[in-house]
């Protein structure tokens, strides 16, 4: 189905009237005029869904037709596109879709749980009867990356995505590192901020950035939606000491997503990573997202921006109105849902690199011998260690890095060094990214 033959408005349903569904009708009223340059026609809004009817959202919304339930909104007879703003990967949002889809409604949402987990059927589905489904806001807010990857680098076959993908994980470890304070301490100021939701886990523990690392994935190479492959860390064990170390062996930590075509198959991965310094992606601080892609004839691109928020995700919801106002089509991820190719996953075993450990150990002869003697046993290579002042008989803080050796190895002589007496706490692994 295509609009672009109609000259008439282009009326759009919204369901869900939080922070960005507000942020969407604030734009489309104050860029209106812009807005109707740019695509030929006017936007207009005919119909919402929301919790509360009558809290104040800075907007008039008295011409708009009111609905408490979002998925009888997807079928409300007016409607050209349903914007989901709900979230969630079942329930009303996957409901409100379907149904949409169903009824002929474009679809456009924020939504990259849904996405993730039902992403590869819900493209079919809109395929299959000539229906658009946007999804600029499900992937760093305010930042191009889906148009840019799936359009923009449509020419290059893209070997390598990474980035940082989720700003409140960004924002803790920022602040961890220039004002030395632990993560728990800085978890808490995130919340009173509104940088982090009361139940952060989502963010911290890397199922957030896991969600928009699939489908960038899926956009990149051209495979279905695959969110059960990616390894999924958080930064929960990061701590305070973590950064002084790095800092003197020259690198930032980040909490990165990473996709890339390997000799095993294509590896996702969510986990923090010590990057260098000099690495454009060491600079991108605070709330920031910021993603790379490769390509064989553009070489390495960078997107950076703010990833969340009012503005910038309705920057990126109105961006996908004004291409589906104008007629612009494009398969939902960059060839047709039937086209995807499946790919072999890469395990998570199979990735290379290097890596920096920190251990807790007894102040007694020996035990560098002994953890020394582990990695040997896995030929795992030791580049630096790094021991900080002595304290006979007590526990102290000891820090290695290897040099590139495979993930199997070094699980496998991490598990010996956990078991040794003198081994007071669990190891802490980072894995090293040469950006």
């Amino acid at each position: 189905m295509s609009d672009s033959h109609k000259t008439g408005p282009l009326k759009i349903a919204v369901a869900g009237l939080g922070t960005v569904g507000a942020g969407v009708l604030k734009l489309l009223e104050r860029q209106a005029d812009l807005i109707g340059q740019r695509c030929g026609r006017r936007i207009e809004v005919v119909a919402v869904s929301a919790r509360s009817r009558g809290k104040d959202r800075g907007i008039d919304l008295s011409a708009v037709e009111w609905y408490d339930d979002p998925v009888a909104l997807a079928a409300h007879p007016g409607a050209d596109v349903v914007v989901e703003l709900i979230g969630g990967s079942e329930g009303p949002a996957k409901e409100t879709v379907e149904l949409a889809l169903e009824r002929g409604r474009h679809v456009v949402t924020a939504n990259k749980a849904l996405l993730a987990h039902h992403g590869t059927a819900l493209a079919a589905k809109a395929e299959a009867a000539g229906l658009a489904i946007g999804f600029e806001a499900a992937v760093a807010g305010g930042i191009p990356i889906i148009k840019g990857l799936r359009e923009g680098l449509a020419g290059n076959r893209v070997s390598e995505v990474h980035g940082i993908l989720n700003g409140t994980c960004n924002y803790i470890l920022t602040e961890m590192r220039t004002t030395g304070r632990d993560f728990a301490d800085v978890l808490a100021d995130a919340q009173k901020l509104g940088y982090a939701e009361a139940d952060p886990s989502f963010d911290i523990d890397g199922v957030d950035a896991a969600h928009k690392l699939a489908i960038l994935t899926s956009v990149a190479f051209g495979t279905p939606v695959d969110f059960k492959s990616v390894h999924v860390e958080g930064i929960r064990h990061v701590s305070a000491v973590d950064f002084d170390y790095a800092d003197a062996l020259g690198y930032r930590i980040k909490l990165l997503g990473i996709a890339r075509r390997t000799d095993h198959g294509i590896e996702q991965r969510v986990h923090p990573c010590m990057v260098p310094k000099a690495a454009p992606i060491a600079a991108v601080d605070g709330v920031f997202n910021a993603v790379i892609a490769q390509g064989d004839f553009v070489d390495r691109v960078l997107f950076v921006g703010r990833g969340a928020g009012e503005g910038p995700t309705a920057s990126a919801v109105v961006a996908d109105l004004i291409d589906i106002a104008r007629g612009r089509s494009t398969p939902t991820f960059g060839v047709p849902a039937a086209q995807l190719s499946e790919a072999q996953p890469s395990p998570m075993e199979a990735r290379r690199g290097s890596y920096y450990v920190r251990l807790m150990v007894v102040d007694r002869p020996g035990v560098i011998a002994d953890v020394a003697a582990a990695m040997r046993d896995q030929n795992v290579s030791m580049e630096q260690f790094l021991q900080r002042g002595r304290a006979p008989g007590e526990a102290v803080p000891v820090v290695l890095t290897t040099h590139d050796t495979d993930e199997a190895a070094m699980q496998r002589a991490l598990a010996t060094i956990a078991a040794k007496e003198s081994v007071v706490e669990p190891p802490r692994m980072i894995r090293i990214e040469q950006f």
